[in-house]
């Protein structure tokens, strides 16, 4: 088999950039260097310092080419990547049309915290709002699934921006997307913080009333990178009423009101803070102990936005990609809608004259 420049390229076109419409040829990202002995090949990509997709990109290039042309081809450990400057910096501030911007934490995993995100996002939808949700957890992204957007990939529109992912009034995106979501992330810091700031500065997330940010449990670079990338107008912390769990809430509480970071906390949310059996609505079983949650409140002086039940309807729910703020249940829908009516985010419609 004869190989020339043009076979190569011809194959590498089948290699898409995630969120961006088009391949690495159309969009230039093949440097002009391919070299060709025998069977053996060699190329360079050129993409941005610490792109989070770089080491997908070089596998994908590789398989390419075995799958298109021949798997006889000697590629593997040839393709480099040659970094390029970034565009011009972008002076404009990021989500400069959204209106309130909100991170919801939680001090350890388990809590519930992304179905908090995910239910407290549709209840405001549901009352009116502009919402938009990111998945900041990189390493454990589990809004698609609450959506049932699991197969959704996003394009890039005109001005190359990533559009999100509409879903029951909600504007969505998750590096969930761009990953095969049976593979683990194995990602330094680095390379995660760059993934989230493209997901915040190079997505069209229009025009918005809440921003709505699910981080990671406990505090990490994402938090840090999350907090320098944005004017944050607030936090939320959610933890169960558990010893354990609120020791970790005071650590993510901490967190935010430290000196460096100075983000205010807008309130706690007590995830999980009974249990109520459909046979028996009436009841209250409190597994994981009672009020932990308020009580912590009441010590820092902050807010206790609201109590969410445990019911057999919100991991259903969650399963089907239909979260339970979207029905007509009694209590739970009832509560999350609450937390949405609260007076703090009365206070922050006021004050953004949303």
């Amino acid at each position: 088999m004869t190989l020339y420049p043009n076979l190569i390229l011809e194959a590498l076109s089948h290699v898409k950039y995630p969120g961006k419409e088009g391949n690495i040829v159309s969009l230039n990202m093949v440097a002009d260097n391919i070299r060709i002995d025998g069977n053996s090949v060699w190329f360079s990509l050129l993409l941005r310092p610490n792109d989070p997709f770089g080491k997908s990109l070089v596998k994908a290039s590789e398989q390419a080419i075995l799958t298109y042309i021949s798997p006889e081809i000697d590629v593997k450990g040839h393709v480099d990547i040659i970094q390029v400057k970034p565009e011009a910096v972008v002076t404009e501030q990021p989500l400069a049309n959204v209106k309130c911007k909100l991170a919801i934490s939680s001090g350890k995993g388990g809590v519930g915290k992304s179905t908090v995100s995910a239910n407290l996002a549709v209840a405001l939808a549901k009352l009116g709002y502009k919402v938009g949700l990111l998945d900041a957890d990189i390493f454990g992204p589990s809004i698609p699934k609450m959506f049932g957007i699991e197969d959704e990939r996003p394009v890039a529109d005109d001005q190359g921006k990533i559009v999100p992912i509409e879903k029951y009034g909600v504007k969505i995106l998750s590096i969930g997307f761009f990953v095969n979501p049976e593979s683990a992330i194995v990602w330094r810091g680095a390379m995660a913080s760059n993934a989230i700031k493209q997901l915040i500065n190079d997505a069209a997330w229009g025009d918005l009333d809440f921003f709505l940010i699910d981080l990671p449990p406990g505090t990490s670079d994402i938090h840090l990178t999350v907090v320098g990338s944005l004017q944050l107008d607030g936090a939320i912390v959610v933890s169960t009423p558990q010893a354990v769990a609120l020791a970790d809430a005071i650590k993510g509480i901490d967190m935010f009101q430290n000196d460096k970071v100075n983000v205010p906390i807008l309130g706690l949310i007590e995830n999980m803070a009974w249990f109520t059996p459909a046979e028996l609505p009436e009841n209250k079983y409190y597994l994981f102990g009672k009020e932990g949650v308020k009580r912590l409140a009441e010590e820092r002086g902050l807010t206790l936005l609201g109590q969410i039940p445990i019911v057999q309807g919100i991991c259903e729910s969650g399963d089907k990609g239909e979260p339970i703020a979207l029905s007509n249940h009694e209590i739970v829908a009832a509560a999350f809608e609450n937390v949405a009516k609260n007076s703090i985010f009365a206070k922050i419609v006021e004050q953004h004259e949303i």
